[in-house]
């Protein structure tokens, strides 16, 4: 389970932070049509701020 564990609790902040993104920032979704586009958009941003600050530390 120690092996397991790091990648499941990525899986879970994750899910997170898609659920606080799809549901609480409901101004993140006043463009009809567009909101999954929103929602991956802001994915891949917080994705490259996690790497960028662990690179550059």
């Amino acid at each position: 389970m120690q092996h397991i564990l790091p990648y499941a609790l990525c899986f879970a902040a994750g899910a997170m932070i898609f659920v606080v993104v799809e549901e609480l920032i409901p101004e993140s979704q006043k463009t009809p049509g567009h909101i999954d586009i929103v929602t991956l958009a802001t994915m891949l941003g917080f994705t490259v701020m996690m790497i960028l600050d662990v690179a550059l530390g």
